[in-house]
């Protein structure tokens, strides 16, 4: 969430911002500062009402030295008493109001983000490799998957609806390799601890990272435990150090994990609704820092370079994208998206996005770093990234790296992780 200080210091430069993520973006700040406001007004009468209370106590304690009748006095006390406990309890309600409302105001973007709301407003900043030339026409990865016999949609539809993917034989294989390869790439190259974090959070985790509360219908809710199914790894990660005041020596820090992910994915037919591109359950390697405020700007370029080491070692052309703020996540206050290139559906698609939290994360988990052991404690920045989305990355390489005769050519880079198998055929 924001600095609540902010908020209060500079409303109009704060809801100015948020308009650049599109219209009505500033309105839950109207609503934060009223609460606030009313928190204040109400405290200050609390204030005044304990003051008099204190000096009935006062009179109280002189007329029974002195023998005087004192029950007056008692009961004005009793009824300012009264009155207090009323007021504290709409100090509490007005807190909490003043709470839901900051949880609903997504992060400021950042100068460096270009103006816009949608996809064609944001801006390529670099490139890498070129789409290959092909001499037949490609196809798109669901036609080549169910042709081979790795992808079989219509079984995964009979098992659990529409939106979900069944691999078999080496496209199963495929996806472990690709898992593998890219756990492997992060935590003997890049620095990544591997964590395996629980798919099943409760609620308050969720609101930490802040896919709660703007998010939840597109959430998968347990409701035996108020849960929910993870929609990234970012979101335990987000977790794991809250409540906790960290060293500055020991920043930063990097996780990396594996886990599987769900996500409630509200798309209309169309070729981005057949195949692998958009999923209910799907697999992702997600990476995820923790960092000096004055480092996270650095650190967002090095967890993009991470990000594109994937793209770069399985030979998959991409386009990186730095996003318009209509465009990013609530959390995010920078974000890029590196387009790879499908050959089958002709289009550019992001494997992964890379994000800067600030300590927009950080608020909402109370994690704090300490410089020294007398320093006083600050709020830690947060990024996130993918490193890449699994079955989108599987359908990327299939797309391009598909022959003439139907068969895939598996990239070298994986060849070791699939046991040696170079082509996979029908």
């Amino acid at each position: 969430m924001l600095d609540l200080k902010r908020i209060r210091d500079d409303p109009e430069g704060i809801k100015a911002a948020l308009r650049r993520r599109g219209p009505g973006q500033e309105a839950d700040v109207d609503r934060v500062l009223a609460a606030d406001a009313r928190r204040r007004e109400l405290l200050t009468e609390v204030e005044g009402l304990k003051a008099k209370r204190n000096k009935l106590s006062e009179q109280v304690s002189q007329l029974k030295r002195s023998g005087g009748d004192a029950e007056a006095v008692i009961a004005q006390s009793r009824a300012l008493g009264e009155r207090i406990a009323e007021l504290d309890e709409q100090v509490r309600a007005v807190e909490a109001e003043r709470e839901a409302a900051l949880l609903l105001v997504p992060n400021v973007p950042d100068e460096d983000t270009p103006d816009g709301t949608t996809e064609e407003e944001n801006v390529i900043v670099r490139t890498w490799g070129e789409p290959r030339k092909f001499d037949f026409q490609p196809k798109p990865h669901w036609e080549l998957g169910e042709r081979l016999g790795i992808m079989d949609f219509e079984r995964a539809s009979k098992l659990s609806g529409s939106m979900f993917d069944l691999l078999k034989g080496a496209g199963a294989q495929l996806r472990r390799a690709l898992i593998d390869f890219m756990l492997d790439v992060h935590t003997k190259e890049h620095g990544y601890k591997e964590v395996w974090p629980p798919a099943l959070v409760l609620r308050r985790t969720l609101v930490a990272s802040g896919h709660l509360p703007r998010f939840e219908a597109d959430q998968f809710h347990v409701p035996q435990v108020d849960g929910f199914l993870i929609p990234t790894a970012e979101s335990p990660l987000a977790n794991l150090h809250r409540d906790e005041i960290l060293s500055s020596d020991d920043l930063p820090l990097y996780y990396t994990a594996y886990t599987p992910c769900f996500r409630d994915e509200k798309v209309s037919a169309g070729r981005e609704s057949r195949g692998m591109i958009r999923r209910d359950q799907f697999d992702k390697v997600e990476l995820f820092k923790y960092c000096l405020p004055e480092d996270s700007a650095e650190e967002l370029e090095k967890l993009v370079a991470n990000a594109e080491t994937i793209y770069q070692r399985l030979g998959l052309p991409y386009q990186m994208a730095l996003l318009c703020p209509g465009e990013m996540a609530a959390a995010a206050a920078k974000a890029y998206d590196p387009m790879a290139w499908f050959a089958g559906l002709d289009k550019w698609l992001e494997l992964s996005s890379c994000s800067n939290c600030l300590d927009w994360q950080a608020r909402r988990a109370n994690i704090r770093f300490r410089r020294g052991p007398k320093g006083k404690p600050e709020f830690v920045h947060t990024l996130n990234g993918s490193g890449l989305a699994v079955g989108r990355t599987l359908a990327c390489v299939v797309e391009n790296y598909q022959q003439a005769d139907g068969s895939v050519r598996v990239p070298e880079a994986l060849v070791a992780y699939m046991g040696g198998v170079e082509v996979i055929g029908p």
